[in-house]
């Protein structure tokens, strides 16, 4: 995994071998950010990033100077690998919860500009993502919701939903307020 952007452009991280994740690929990645960019100052958004793995999303944006990043994830390696991470590289605007995803979007109301959510593939209720972010308002205006997914998902007729990107096997449905 890599940083393929901002002040950490180039560096690579080695994440533990026994974290269970999948993290998005630098193809995947560099697609998400180059919409991501195009449309925002990235260095003025603040962004929640659920289901955070080993963070790659996180320090993508950091590393690019988001100026407030949210990780949450349920999985108490993860969320360690993450905190030492952001504090070797000295990610002061980063914060990362041990939480369940769904008990932490019906209880924190705190709105984002962008929420990134990068579930386990296989994930049943994948569509209560969508739900929640929307049913408590948790976008700001103009925020963004982006859910990476397989291809056996298909969001295109959910309230909000505005395109779909296929990169090689990752696949992001965007969604907009």
């Amino acid at each position: 995994m890599r940083i393929i952007s901002g002040k950490y452009k180039g560096k690579r991280l080695t994440a533990p071998k026994n974290l269970p994740v999948r993290p998005t690929t630098d193809f995947g990645k560099e697609a998400l950010f180059n919409i991501i960019s195009n449309n925002y100052d990235i260095e003025q958004l603040s962004v929640l990033d659920l289901f955070s793995g080993t963070g790659n999303i996180a320090y993508e944006f950091a590393s690019r100077g988001a100026k407030e990043i949210t990780c949450i994830d349920g999985n108490f390696h993860c969320v360690s690998y993450i905190k030492k991470t952001s504090r070797e590289l000295d990610f002061k605007q980063l914060s990362v919860y041990k939480n369940d995803v769904f008990k932490y979007l019906k209880t924190y109301p705190k709105q984002f500009d962008i929420i990134f959510a990068d579930p386990p593939y296989d994930l049943k209720n994948i569509n209560e993502i969508h739900q929640l972010v929307f049913e408590k308002d948790l976008l700001k205006p103009n925020g963004l919701l982006i859910i990476e997914h397989d291809r056996n998902w298909d969001f295109s007729d959910y309230p909000n939903f505005s395109k779909h990107r296929k990169c090689g096997n990752v696949n992001f449905s965007i969604f907009e307020v």
